[in-house]
Parts: structure tokens; C-alpha cells; sequence
């Protein structure tokens, strides 16, 4: 069934539009990431223009967060403290990314860089993040590995302006938060994502917050800042596509649902490896289409 979409500008299938918000949402719900990492490049392989994709799929994610953090408040794995603190940071970062966005939109680079930055990105915390998952089964598997420690202080336990997290069951300071959440509100407002691939593993490996606790608070910050990220692009450039954003939305409310039961049934260690598999493979969908389509690295300077 093939709708129009008013700001593309572009005929689409709305059954395909519902299925690839769904699947943002299934991934929200389990991994606690906005699940923009996969629907901002699959949105441009649809044909959707690049700028309106990105700040499209923002007004997606917060509404699979929203109906994500519903599922998680049942099972109380949202830290309200971290995730005002998070937010705080999410909504100043997002400021400047919206000033990013217009001036590399006014340059006719968008396309470009934003391909770039995900390959980069992607392919780096993807690596990393699977690295780590491996570690993390094999400890898991050894008996010797479970008697050890797993708290590990380091610079980040030393720094200033400490507080309490009792549902992290953490005393660190609040400045990586805070942070974490600027880096996090900027890629939102230039890259179409809600920065979980960013967020989860910072807050599991930096900060040492609880898996399950870490991506019921990520999706709380991720309503917020997406929400306002979507109203600032609105306002400035008119690139967010109202026909498209509901039905993501539909699919991706329906989808976290599911996401949410499932990882309920994983084990930290599974979410966190499959979550690995999925931004490198997203990073290498991207790479290849810079590699081996070489003429549409022409058509970004004429767009």
C-alpha cells in the first residue's frame, strides 16, 4: 500500500514504514537503545532524503522510548536520579546539535558526514562492545571469574560533585552523566539516534551501572531529549515528516512491547553481544555503500 509523504516528498509502502518501526521498537525495548542507529539508515535506503530521515526518526524514538519506559517502570529497573541527571545533559547537548544540523544542511554536506560519522562511530563502539560481550561469557562460564570483584574503581570514582544512586546501588560523581548525556543530545539532533550504542556501554564499562538498570533509565532519558530534539527541528529547518512519524510510531509502540518481554529472558551478557552484532552490522551496510557506489559521493554537492 504506497502512501505520500508530504515533506520527503517521496511514495513509500506504509506496510514496509510499519514493520521497520516495529523492529526500531523490539530493539528499544530490549537493548534500552533508541534503535535511530538502524531505522535513520534504513529510512535512507527507503529514499527518504537524509534530513528529513534524521530528524523523523528523533519524533520515532521517543514515542517507542515512551511506551518502552512504561514496561520498565513495572519492573522498577529506572534510576530517576541518573536519568535526571542524563537528561539535563541530553537537552544542552541537544542545543548545539540542532546548530550543527542547520549549518551542515546550509553547506550541503550532510549526507556525507552523517554517513561518515556512522561508519566511524558504529564501527568503534560496535568492536569494542563485542570484545567485551566475548570477555564477558567467557567470565561468566569460569567459576574462578565469579569470585572476583566486579566493581573496578577508576579515575571516573575520583572525581568530584558524588552522589548517591540507590537504585544503581552506585556513589560516583555526577559530571560522566552529565556528560554522557551532552554527547548523547547532539548525536539525537545530527544523526537521527537516541545514542544508546553510546549510552548503554558508557554507563555499563565507565560508570558501572547495572545492565538492567542502565537501559531502563537510557530509554527514560531518551523520551525527553528525542521529544525536544524533534520539537527544535520542527521549528527550525520543517524536516520532520508528520504522515512518516505516525506510522513509525504505531509500529514502534507495538514493538517495544515485544522488545521489553524479550529481554527479560536474555541474560546481560546475550543483550549485550547482540546488540555488538547489530550496530557492526549496520556499520557495514554503510560501508559498503560508500565503497562500492562511489557515484553518490558526487550527487552530496549538488543536493
Amino acid at each position: 500500500m504506497q502512501i505520500y509523504l508530504p515533506i520527503a516528498e517521496v511514495s513509500v509502502d506504509a506496510l514496509l514504514l510499519l514493520g521497520i518501526g516495529a523492529m526500531v521498537g523490539i530493539l528499544s525495548g530490549m537493548f534500552g537503545v533508541g534503535g535511530g542507529f538502524i531505522l535513520t539508515p534504513l529510512l535512507f535506503f527507503i529514499g527518504i532524503p537524509p534530513a528529513v530521515a534524521v530528524a523523523t526518526a528523533a519524533n520515532q524514538i521517543a514515542g517507542s522510548s515512551f511506551s518502552a519506559l512504561l514496561a520498565h517502570l513495572k519492573r522498577k529497573t529506572v534510576d530517576f536520579k541518573m536519568g535526571l541527571i542524563l537528561m539535563a545533559g541530553g537537552l544542552l547537548g541537544s542545543l548545539v546539535g540542532v546548530q550543527l544540523f542547520d549549518m551542515l544542511r546550509a553547506a550541503g554536506q550532510f549526507e556525507l558526514v552523517i554517513s561518515l560519522l556512522y561508519v566511524v562511530m558504529l564501527g568503534t563502539i560496535g568492536g569494542l562492545m563485542f570484545v567485551e560481550s566475548l570477555r564477558a561469557l567467557r567470565r561468566a562460564k569460569d567459576p574462578n571469574a565469579l569470585l572476583a570483584p566486579r566493581k573496578r574503581h577508576s579515575w571516573v570514582h575520583r572525581l568530584p560533585l558524588k552522589m548517591r544512586f540507590r537504585t544503581s546501588q552506585l556513589y560516583v560523581s555526577a559530571i560522566p552523566p552529565f556528560v554522557i548525556g551532552a554527547l548523547v543530545g547532539v548525536l539525537a539532533a545530527i544523526m537521527g539516534v537516541g545514542g544508546g550504542f553510546i549510552m548503554v556501554p558508557a554507563m555499563i564499562y565507565v560508570i558501572g551501572m547495572p545492565t538492567k538498570v542502565v537501559v531502563g533509565t537510557s530509554v527514560f532519558q531518551f523520551l525527553f531529549v528525542t521529544a525536544f530534539t524533534t520539537l527544535m527541528h520542527a521549528v527550525n529547518s520543517q524536516t520532520v515528516d508528520v504522515m512518516l512519524a505516525v506510522i513509525l510510531l504505531v509500529g514502534g509502540v507495538i514493538g517495544a512491547q515485544i522488545g521489553v518481554g524479550l529481554a527479560a529472558k536474555l541474560r546481560a551478557e546475550q543483550l549485550r553481544i547482540l546488540l555488538a552484532l547489530l550496530v557492526l552490522g549496520v556499520c557495514l551496510k554503510l560501508a559498503l555503500d560508500l565503497v562500492l557506489v562511489p557515484a553518490e559521493l558526487y550527487s552530496f554537492g549538488r543536493n
